[in-house]
């Protein structure tokens, strides 16, 4: 550019990785109303705001493809866990549980009452769900789904049984009432206990709603152990028959008598791929967290309290010192704790490093924003797969993760013009060190914001700088026809 211009916030000197794979190179990145206007040498422009990226990598703001933010958007919403390591854009409402649409009165059943209940009351469509979060804007953009589990507990009198034609009515309605108002798809999570008495075909018959509007379907599968196979099939069924995309959340194969059998699923989601549109993602651990379950095998390995409401000093204990100080077995003490949240260390390294190497898989989280002692992977995810899958154990270039976490996810989601560093698009952008950045949260002290983050900007407003939130509330609400 010949033309010196002034700008709100230009980023100076900074290594661009654009969220394409493409290589990376040298550029400043000029951003005014909110959007990138200029990437290139920008030596003699101005800017209201300059950023010193000398030494940094500056890359488009992450997006946490599996999240369960709904409500702690509202409640917590300068978001610090997740803009702290870098992240811009949740997508919520997955494992079959949205925020929306629910009765005022109704008794919520485990996990919907994983998301804490708003404090204004429930929302009972889901257009008053995304009104409220426009009303009271969070630090990071949210795109979210609705939940078929939620709209089980909603039209059915009872959960055990599959679903009537009167009630898979119902349910369709309020799927169209969700994708009219701004849904980007359609959740289910099979694996628990309100929707596992859904058929294949109850799934098919409520999303029918999904095909005319090309929305996705998004599953916590049936099942990711023994029967990981069927459960994929199940998944690529539901994609061919409604004529959608489908999302395999938090790819996993867990219990020891599985480990390895990545080795056999991911081959079969490459070649379904070849024929349909299929997408996954998982989080860099070899621990899940959930509500506390006896069944399942979920207790076979070690299992770490993150939440009880009946026993809220358990925190963050492990349940074998809670049962033996108790004088229970391992069952009975999880019953007891119930209903609450438990970290469960039932994957195998290996396996993890394998799906998270797979090209087509995208970052996400999974984190439960609840409680004093979160899994993890709640503040530390993103600079975990930067840092140490990428930089220390070399899984893949920055490159390549930088796009699994920002270009990939874009894409599957249809998050058009967002996370890719290109003129036009909305800037949200993160700097950070690629030499220094880590993830810092442990099991034992997990509300601890990463280190190497130098600056999180949300659409063209800082979020986060030099470890101290700044107080901005720019995020927007990403709906199916803003993201065209």
């Amino acid at each position: 550019m010949n033309t010196p211009q002034h700008y709100d916030l230009l980023l100076r000197g900074g290594t661009v990785i654009d969220g394409t794979k493409a290589p990376r190179f040298e550029a400043d990145v000029g951003i005014t109303a909110g959007v990138i206007v200029a990437i290139g040498d920008l030596a003699g422009h101005s800017a209201d705001e300059v950023i010193n990226a000398t030494g940094r990598i500056v890359a488009p703001g992450f997006i946490d493809s599996h999240t369960h933010d709904d409500q702690a958007v509202i409640s917590q919403s300068d978001m610090s866990f997740k803009v702290s390591q870098g992240v811009t854009t949740v997508i919520a409402g997955n494992c079959g549980i949205s925020a929306a649409p629910l009765r005022p009165d109704m008794e919520l059943p485990m996990p919907l009452n994983l998301i804490e209940a708003p404090p204004e009351g429930r929302f009972t469509t889901f257009a008053a769900y995304l009104e409220a979060l426009r009303q009271t804007p969070s630090s990071v953009n949210i795109a979210a789904m609705v939940g078929h589990t939620t709209l089980r507990a909603v039209t059915m009198s009872s959960l055990d049984r599959e679903a009537n034609a009167e009630e898979i009515a119902a349910m369709q309605a309020l799927v169209e009432e969700a994708l009219q108002a701004g849904a980007v798809g359609l959740s289910t999570g099979t694996f628990y206990p309100p929707a596992v008495k859904a058929t294949t075909e109850e799934i098919i018959a409520v999303g029918r709603p999904l095909t005319k509007h090309k929305a996705l379907y998004v599953t916590h599968m049936r099942d990711e152990a023994a029967h990981v196979m069927g459960s994929l099939e199940e998944t690529f069924r539901i994609g061919r028959e409604l004529n959608i995309p489908v999302v395999v959340s938090h790819h996993k194969v867990q219990n020891h008598a599985n480990f390895g059998r990545s080795k056999v699923t991911l081959p079969f989601i490459q070649e379904t791929m070849k024929r349909q549109c299929v997408g996954l993602d998982c989080y860099p651990y070899t621990a899940g967290s959930t509500m506390i379950r006896t069944d399942r095998g979920m207790l076979d390995g070690r299992v770490l309290i993150a939440s009880s409401v009946p026993h809220p000093e358990c925190a963050g204990r492990d349940l074998d010192d809670i049962a033996k100080e108790w004088g229970l077995s391992k069952d009975e003490a999880a019953r007891k704790l119930q209903p609450g949240s438990a970290i469960y260390f039932l994957m195998d390294e290996n396996d993890v490093q394998r799906i998270l190497a797979f090209d087509e898989t995208m970052i996400g989280s999974d984190g439960i924003p609840v409680g004093e002692s979160p899994h993890p992977r709640l503040w530390g995810t993103f600079p975990r797969v930067l840092g140490h899958y990428s930089r220390d154990v070399g899984l893949f270039p920055l490159e390549t993760a930088v796009w699994k976490m920002t270009g990939l996810t874009a894409r599957n989601f249809g998050l058009h013009g967002r996370s890719t560093l290109k003129v036009g698009h909305h800037a949200d952008v993160v700097v950070f060190d690629a030499a220094s950045i880590r993830d810092a949260a442990t099991y034992e002290k997990p509300v601890q914001a990463a280190e190497g983050i130098d600056a999180v900007i949300v659409n063209g407003v800082v979020a986060w700088r030099n470890g101290k939130h700044c107080g901005a509330r720019s995020g927007q609400v990403l709906t199916r026809t803003s993201t065209a």
